[in-house]
Parts: structure tokens; C-alpha cells; sequence
């Protein structure tokens, strides 16, 4: 009876020592910050125990070499094999180890910066682990709101856009801090600098203050458009001219093509008249036609041998007159 029970203590000793190791180091949220910022990677010891005696490791645990962040072991710093891209920028509050803090402190938080980190304890008779995930945030450009269009009803469309987030922000269209507006459409795209988003929204002569926000996290940018009466009845008059104008454009756009394609037709007909008379003058000057001929018409546009004598010639007044001439009548 003494042997089973002594069985049964050293088997929950054994496993009361295994849950014990399993949960030695507290599990840490979530951490968010901005590119440039400090931050603190939380992670400690249950029970507050003394960790000084302790070796921490930090360590990005995303990836396959496993490299590592920062190292203490035997009461001091050892980050001989510390990744460069971390040298000079974490820090162990060593004042704390007492009491069983080993958040670590990252100065100076990259992009490159985020991912899954490992903190790890061990002491002469036990050890633990917990994993932190970092993400890294960057704030765009402040939003810009602009007049995307309106109507002959007095509703006002207005656009809202900005770009350089990351990650992906939240839009947001209000008229105090408790009334928001719906979005009519949202768009989001993202490249080499970030997210871009841009939302529109559809609003009345009554809404006179507008509010554009594009939050991220705990972090903020807010754009104010202020519309008055004397706005919307600008934007009235517009929607109402604007197709008068734009028809008349047209319509003066037309006229001048057939202004242009008239003055080039004339002048097409002009060089052609002016070919055939200087065509005409070197048959006279050749006095191939005879000169009496001259003293018919000093106006005449065209001169064509006939289809049937090489030696006749048909000449053509602008008033109708024909004059046949045959060099072998002579």
C-alpha cells in the first residue's frame, strides 16, 4: 500500500513539474507600433520568480535561421552572434530581472521589423517559451477631400483619398465624433509604398461640416470640408450651364470645320484654275494655236486636244463659248 502510494506522488510530482515548465513564461498579446517608435516585446516569468540567474533569448522564430534578437547569459549581455540589422537597438531592463521582467526593448522599429519573436528562459532546473507576433505600421498621407459631383436635387458627391498606409487603414466619413456617414463605394490598393484607399460619399445642403478619417490602430488623420449654402447654389448653376456650354462648343466647333474645309476647297479650285491658264499661256507661247484666238476670252479655264486629230484643239470659255481650231485647215 505505501509503494502504490508513493508511485502516485512521484507521478503527479512528475507531471505537476511538466505542466509547471510547460507554462513558466506568461503568454504576451499582440504589439503594434509605428515605423521610427520604441517599443517594449513584452514577455515575463510566472510567480514573478528572479530571473537573473536565468539565460534569456530573444529570437525571430519566423524565420528558418532562427536569428537572434538579444542574449543574456551568466548576469550579462552576449551578443556576439546578435543579427546586425539589431546591433545597437535592443535592451534588457536588467533592474527588472529581479522580478521576473524580460520584456525586451526595441529602439528605432523598421518595416523589416515585424514578424513572429521568441522569448526563452532557462534555469538550472527548468526553462519556457512564449511567442510574440510584432507588426509594424506606417502612417500615409494626410486625406484629401475633393468634389467628385453633384446633381440638380442639391446632393453633393464628394471623394476622399490618401495613400502610403500600412497596413491596411480604416476610412472613415462623420459629421461629429458619434454621427457617421456610409460610404457609397471604396476602393484599396496596394504597391511598394503601402495601401492607398479612397472612399466617396453623397451629402446635403443641411450637412455643413464633413469629416474625412483614416485611422490605424490608435493612430489618426483627419481632413474638415466646410459647404455653405452659396456653394451648393454654385454647383446648381454649373450642372445647369455646363451642357449649354458644352453644345455650343460643339456646335462653334462644327462651323469652324466647315469654315476650314470651304477655304481649302477654294483654294484648291483657285490653284487648279491657275494651272490651266499657266498651261494655256505656253500652248500660246509655243504658237500652237494661232494668236487670233487670243483676242476670244483672256479668261479661259481649261484647253484639251480633241479625241480625234492630234492637231485639233478645243478651247472653252467660262461663258460657254467653244472655238475649234485645226492646223490642217490652214
Amino acid at each position: 500500500m505505501k509503494f502504490i502510494c508513493l508511485t502516485v506522488l512521484i507521478i503527479s510530482g512528475a507531471t505537476y513539474s511538466r505542466s509547471e515548465n510547460n507554462n513558466f513564461v506568461r503568454p504576451a498579446d499582440p504589439v503594434f507600433a509605428l515605423a521610427g517608435e520604441d517599443v517594449i516585446l513584452p514577455c515575463s516569468v510566472k510567480f514573478s520568480l528572479n530571473a537573473v540567474d536565468m539565460r534569456v533569448e530573444w529570437s525571430r522564430s519566423d524565420r528558418n535561421d532562427s536569428e537572434v534578437v538579444h542574449l543574456y547569459e551568466d548576469h550579462e549581455d552576449r551578443n556576439t552572434n546578435q543579427s546586425q540589422s539589431y546591433r545597437g537597438r535592443t535592451k534588457l531592463n536588467h533592474e527588472e530581472l529581479h522580478r521576473g521582467n524580460i520584456s525586451l526593448k526595441l529602439s528605432s522599429v523598421q518595416v523589416s521589423d515585424e514578424g513572429r519573436y521568441k522569448c526563452s528562459i532557462q534555469s538550472e532546473y527548468r526553462s519556457g517559451d512564449t511567442t510574440v507576433n510584432f507588426t509594424v505600421g506606417v502612417v500615409g498621407r494626410p486625406p484629401v477631400i475633393t468634389v467628385d459631383g453633384f446633381d440638380y436635387t442639391g446632393l453633393l458627391r464628394l471623394k476622399c483619398e490618401s495613400e502610403g498606409w500600412y497596413p491596411e487603414p480604416v476610412l472613415e466619413w462623420m459629421l461629429t465624433e458619434t454621427t457617421f456617414l456610409s460610404s457609397e463605394t471604396a476602393e484599396t490598393h496596394r504597391n511598394e509604398n503601402g495601401f492607398s484607399v479612397k472612399h466617396t460619399v453623397t451629402v446635403y445642403e443641411k450637412h455643413r461640416k464633413i469629416h474625412c478619417r483614416i485611422r490605424l490602430k490608435n493612430h489618426k488623420l483627419d481632413t474638415l470640408i466646410i459647404t455653405s449654402s452659396n456653394m451648393f447654389q454654385l454647383w446648381r448653376k454649373s450642372a445647369i450651364q455646363f451642357p449649354v456650354i458644352v453644345g455650343l462648343g460643339g456646335f462653334t466647333v462644327v462651323l469652324i470645320a466647315v469654315i476650314i474645309h470651304k477655304y481649302i476647297v477654294h483654294r484648291k479650285l483657285k490653284t487648279e484654275n491657275r494651272k490651266i491658264h499657266h498651261e494655256l499661256d505656253e500652248l500660246l507661247q509655243s504658237q500652237r494655236i494661232p494668236k487670233v484666238i487670243t483676242h476670244l476670252e483672256t479668261d479661259m479655264v481649261n484647253a484639251t486636244l480633241g479625241e480625234d486629230s492630234t492637231n485639233a484643239c478645243l478651247i472653252q470659255t467660262r461663258h460657254g463659248r467653244e472655238v475649234i481650231y485645226d492646223e490642217t485647215e490652214q
